[in-house]
């Protein structure tokens, strides 16, 4: 929000000045006018293992997160390119395999990946789009720029609160928000469902289109159900849909309904007992045989998860050039993977210095952050990384750039990071801003809601 100098940045000088005429008072007043509303309309968020209750508000910082309109557009066409590229990888692996012959990427690294899906193999999904929704965490070093921490293509969740919180934004500020000129987030879900539309077989003329949840229990079940509401969908479990004749029929009080496409917030272990996981009670016997016979669509597409392995993430520059014979516009975080030997002994030898991380982990779990950690820790981590080199990649730690929030009656600065969403479809959409999230606990560095961290509002001007 402010320069070295300390006056505020240009785009940020009308929140400075809105800010300065307000109390204490008068923030904590809006602050807690907020959450009000989140309890009511039900935005919450389920943490696994937690003694004392398991649904919760994503803590919600009411001041916005501002981003400039020109920057946006330089990082918007660097995600654009990112998808493209991360799509013709997966579909070159899963086919012809042609970056991995020409050695561009190890063929151990992907065989090896545990989210590689050999079932997959020789499968050839609608329009030839793998990743329709995909949610990219980027984080701003302390040089100003922005780079690209990992991808998330599997079951990417937060947008509902990104549209949610943008709402609570406009009753909290509401004079600040038509001044300063907000690019719009409501047309996500259209958007959205447009593109689940283009999914459909050429010869349906009106998709049916539904929301696969595992359930209530799952800890994005407010998204599941919220994103279904807005796009006028069914809401479904596996055990609502059925499989005759290799087509998808959801179970109504009228009979069966034929379904069109699916999108899925199950995991591909979870989806098809048939061909993944046996013992699976959340999805659905056939649904993938009816897939490949192109009866029904599912996004995002399986297999996608190869692409959200961290291993895998430290070559997407080389898939960059590889398939578009660019250069790629938004960096990666400086990364070493510890599967190769001479990188694996600098890891080692730095650990200390570094952020280690396991190759399939999400949440924020399972990782070091090695200036907050013991030696006991650091010891610990050599030790997982030497038994498993290929589930370790290891990175820099880095000064992520901070936000002003609301602690108490005052204002600290916190670290966040940035997760845009992209949804792939006829075109490329890129939602503006996306959802700022936020290390609520005074220095860390884990923005994830499941280690108690929160969320802003972004707003690109």
């Amino acid at each position: 929000m402010f320069s070295p100098g300390g006056s505020p940045r240009t785009n940020c000088q009308l929140l400075y000045e809105h800010i300065q005429e307000l109390t204490s008072n008068d923030l904590r007043k809006r602050k807690t006018a907020a959450e009000r509303s989140m309890i009511r309309l039900g935005i919450t968020f389920n943490v696994y293992g937690e003694e004392e209750g398991t649904e919760r508000i994503i803590p919600f910082d009411i001041l916005p997160r501002i981003i400039q309109g020109e920057q946006w557009s330089w990082m918007s066409k660097g995600l654009k390119q990112r998808i493209i590229a991360l799509n013709m990888f997966i579909d070159d692996i899963y086919n012809e395999q042609k970056i991995l012959k020409d050695g561009i990427i190890p063929e151990h690294v992907v065989k090896s990946a545990s989210s590689f899906r050999p079932q997959c193999v020789g499968m050839k999904p609608p329009n030839g789009i793998w990743c329709h929704i995909t949610g990219t965490d980027l984080v701003r070093d302390s040089d100003g720029e922005f780079y690209v921490l990992e991808d998330n293509l599997r079951c990417p969740s937060g947008v509902s609160y990104v549209l949610q919180n943008r709402q609570l934004m406009k009753q909290t500020f509401p004079g600040l928000f038509e001044a300063q000129f907000v690019r719009p987030v409501d047309d996500y879900c259209s958007q959205l469902l447009d593109a689940l539309n283009s999914l459909a077989p050429e010869s349906v003329e009106k998709p049916v289109v539904a929301v696969l949840s595992p359930g209530i229990y799952n800890s994005a079940y407010f998204e599941h159900s919220f994103l279904a509401q807005q796009m006028g969908v069914d809401l479904v479990e596996g055990r609502d849909l059925v499989v005759r004749d290799r087509r998808v029929y959801a179970r109504t009080t009228k009979g069966l309904k034929a379904v069109d496409v699916i999108y899925r917030r199950i995991d591909d272990d979870f989806i098809d007992p048939h061909v993944f996981r046996k013992d699976s009670m959340l999805g659905v016997p056939g649904i993938i045989d009816a897939y490949r016979a192109g009866n029904v669509a599912l996004a995002n597409a399986p297999g996608t998860g190869i692409a959200d392995d961290k291993v895998i993430y430290a070559y997407v520059p080389e898939m960059v050039k590889y398939y578009l014979s660019e250069d790629p516009i938004l960096p990666n975080v400086p990364t070493y993977v510890c599967w190769d030997d001479a990188q694996r002994d600098h890891v080692i030898k730095n650990i200390a210095d570094m952020v280690v991380k396991p190759a399939n982990e999400s949440g924020g779990y399972g990782m070091l952050i090695g200036p907050r950690s013991s030696k006991e820790e650091h010891q610990k981590f050599v030790e997982l990384i030497k038994a498993n080199p290929r589930n370790y990649i290891a990175q820099p730690t880095l000064a992520l750039s901070r936000a002003p929030v609301i602690i108490d009656d005052h204002l600290e600065g916190r670290h966040v990071d940035l997760r845009p969403f992209i949804i792939y479809g006829r075109d490329i959409y890129v939602l503006p801003g996306g959802l700022t999230r936020v290390a609520l606990r005074k220095g860390s560095l884990v923005v994830n809601s499941s280690q108690g961290g929160g969320s802003k509002d972004t707003w690109v001007v």
